[in-house]
């Protein structure tokens, strides 16, 4: 029998403590690690609980933007007045993601830290996973890769990431901070995750000891006018197919600034840089518009059963950025 303890964390100094020590995990809503501890996949042997640590506050920042608390549920972030109208796109990403029993349980730490998506790393049952056992293949490659990236991928790992919400937080130029042993920082939501490369068994940038303690939001101009696409295959309660995050600063009808990035495509969301610079200082017309969607899948690499998602990812480019534009 796999043996675990428990401990309730007092303070961010307290969690930090416990956290460090050998096989320790944080849980805070429970709604991902739980599951994976279950089916064998994380075998932490000492659960940290640091849901009672006051780190739940969302709340104005003096330069004008937002700091959420980590321990915010999905539900508060997602409905909170500070977010709901100034970032509407993070809003909607929120509201997109699982059902309302888990976003209420969910936090917006713990969103950042769910592990990435495929069928052969969550089942045990197939041995080969580079995710969790390095160096052991990748069984999805040749498998049954319908759901699997085609941005980003290394030889070794062609797993997805699922988060609805950090996608929106790339596209807003959020920031999250971490306490650990040594000390405070913060990293761009964008650097938070990784690419797989040859490394795949390491999701984040995070340090063993770290705790994430809150998102900030920055005043951003393309904030207001801005929204969440996600394509999935039934209409809730599923993790994106695809799914685009746009956002725009527009003056007299002229892209001044976007940022428009991709979900469901790679190992982390996915910024599409290129994309952004076709639109960028100019007309926002279906020209434009059609040459950003291109653009966006440009060096995409699918597999054998996920090729549609190179032409569906393009279709929904083109959707978010006119409904965030108001053409739609």
């Amino acid at each position: 029998m796999h043996s675990i303890s428990y401990e309730r964390a007092r303070d961010v100094a307290h969690a930090i403590e416990l956290g460090s020590m050998s096989g320790s995990k944080f849980i805070g809503g429970g709604t991902n690690l739980l599951d994976l501890y279950k089916s064998g996949v994380e075998r932490p042997t000492r659960l940290v609980d640091v849901s009672r640590i006051a780190l739940n506050a969302i709340e104005p920042l003096p330069d004008g933007g937002v700091r959420i608390g980590a321990m915010a549920s999905n539900t508060a972030a997602a409905n909170h007045p500070l977010v709901r109208g100034p970032y509407r796109v993070l809003s909607e990403a929120i509201l997109n993601g699982a059902s309302a029993q888990l976003r209420n349980m969910a936090t917006v730490g713990g969103n950042l830290l769910q592990r990435t998506r495929c069928y052969y790393f969550t089942d045990p049952a197939f041995k080969q996973c580079n995710k969790r056992e390095p160096g052991s293949g990748c069984a999805a490659i040749d498998g049954f890769n319908r759901i699997h990236a085609i941005l980003g991928a290394s030889p070794a790992c062609i797993a997805t990431h699922p988060s609805d919400m950090a996608v929106a937080l790339v596209a807003l130029d959020a920031s999250v901070r971490l306490a650990g042993p040594g000390g405070e920082r913060s990293v761009p939501v964008a650097d938070f995750h990784r690419l797989p490369e040859d490394q795949p068994q390491f999701d984040t940038v995070i340090a063993p000891g770290e705790l994430i303690t809150a998102v900030d939001l920055p005043p951003a101009p393309f904030a207001a006018r801005s929204h969440y696409l996600k394509v999935r295959d039934r209409a809730s309660y599923a993790f994106a197919l695809v799914s685009v995050a746009a956002a725009l600063d527009l003056q007299d009808g002229v892209v001044c600034d976007l940022r428009l990035v991709l979900g469901g495509v790679a190992h982390k969301p996915w910024r599409a840089v290129e994309a952004e610079a076709a639109l960028r200082g100019r007309a926002l017309d279906e020209d434009g518009l059609t040459r950003a969607a291109a653009a966006a899948v440009a060096g995409a690499r699918p597999f054998q059963h996920n090729a549609f998602k190179v032409e569906l990812a393009q279709r929904a480019v083109l959707r978010a950025l006119r409904t965030a534009g108001g053409l739609a």
